[in-house]
């Protein structure tokens, strides 16, 4: 049974160092600024009785089901050959993990990741075994593809050219892009979840998957520690294992935007001209409930709520404009 918000905020399931608490931190952390509405409802499920796990499931939803959003669920951009996959992962710090990926007619990829860490042995389901997966566990089947959609992929057909724009998840409704919603959880006594959903790389070629689903890339949450979310270009997020990276460096004690700084510049590092017009954020929580973020690129936006529920977009520091690109 789930419980209600002061259960969510003083249980935890990993122990918390020392005698550190949350309660003066963030409770609800997501990325860009359709996050907001996210973390409304996932402090809804709270208050409602609902654990941590429950919260970032429904917090995550939300973007899924909204068809005017084109970089998560219903409505997302599709493949270069027409199919809207999905991708998703949810995540506790106790090790409880389950993801999807490339899983094409189901609205809420989120809870089919979901059943997959609650309902089998695997942390994983892909294509055609995760479709088969959510039909045999009762999720209904939904053509994902919207007549905007559509229309948009058509157009794209004429000249079949992909170039990402950076920070175009938070004009809405523009078909150029892609991207994800990463949502982060800290109670007060520091249990810690998290869940990642998208529809992918706008016009990507069927079959691939980006950073989103993959613990240690889109997604990492470890008791004790804290948890952390990417955004952007997921191939130069999944080259570095970029949230294992945040999670580490917060382990070593660095803060939440020390921690997301630093793989920031490890990608500027590492890939130099290659990710000069990309952009790739992270977002960190850790288990005090602090939270940072930064990014390649300046514009990115993420969204905080605190325990009262009062919930404000923010924006994160990036490399390029402090003038310290490498």
């Amino acid at each position: 049974m789930g419980m209600g918000i002061a259960g969510a905020l003083t249980a935890s399931a990993m122990p918390v160092r020392g005698a550190e608490r949350a309660s003066d931190g963030a409770l609800i952390v997501s990325t860009w600024d359709f996050g907001a509405a996210a973390n409304e409802a996932a402090f809804a499920k709270l208050r409602s009785g609902g654990t941590l796990i429950d919260a970032v499931e429904a917090g995550a939803q939300v973007p899924e089901a909204d068809a005017k959003n084109r970089s998560v669920g219903y409505g997302g951009n599709p493949d270069r050959d027409g199919h809207v996959t999905l991708d998703a992962i949810i995540m506790h710090g106790d090790g409880r993990v389950g993801a999807v990926a490339a899983l094409e007619d189901f609205v809420h990829p989120i809870s089919v990741a979901r059943r997959v860490m609650e309902a089998t042995p695997h942390t994983m389901l892909v294509g055609e075994g995760a479709h088969q997966f959510a039909i045999e566990q009762g999720f209904h089947m939904r053509n994902l593809l919207t007549p905007e959609a559509e229309a948009a992929w058509r157009e794209w057909l004429k000249t079949a050219k992909y170039k990402p724009v950076a920070n175009i998840e938070n004009m809405r409704g523009n078909a150029l892009d892609h991207d994800t919603i990463g949502l982060l959880a800290c109670s007060e006594a520091g249990e810690l979840a998290g869940a990642c959903t998208t529809s992918g790389m706008a016009y990507k070629m069927r079959g691939r998957v980006g950073d989103s689903p993959q613990a240690g890339c889109g997604l990492f949450v470890e008791g004790g520690v804290g948890a952390a979310a990417a955004t952007g270009v997921g191939e130069e997020v999944t080259r570095i294992a970029g949230t294992a990276r945040v999670v580490a460096s917060m382990r070593a004690g660095l803060s939440p935007e020390a921690a997301c700084r630093e793989a920031v510049m490890h990608i500027a590092k590492l890939r130099g001209d290659a990710v000069r017009d990309a952009q790739v954020g992270f977002l960190a929580i850790n288990h005090r409930g602090q939270a940072g973020a930064y990014a390649l690129q300046p514009g990115f936006t993420y969204a905080v709520t605190d325990r009262n529920g009062v919930t404000s977009v923010q924006p994160a520091k990036s490399l390029r404009q402090t003038g310290n690109a490498s």
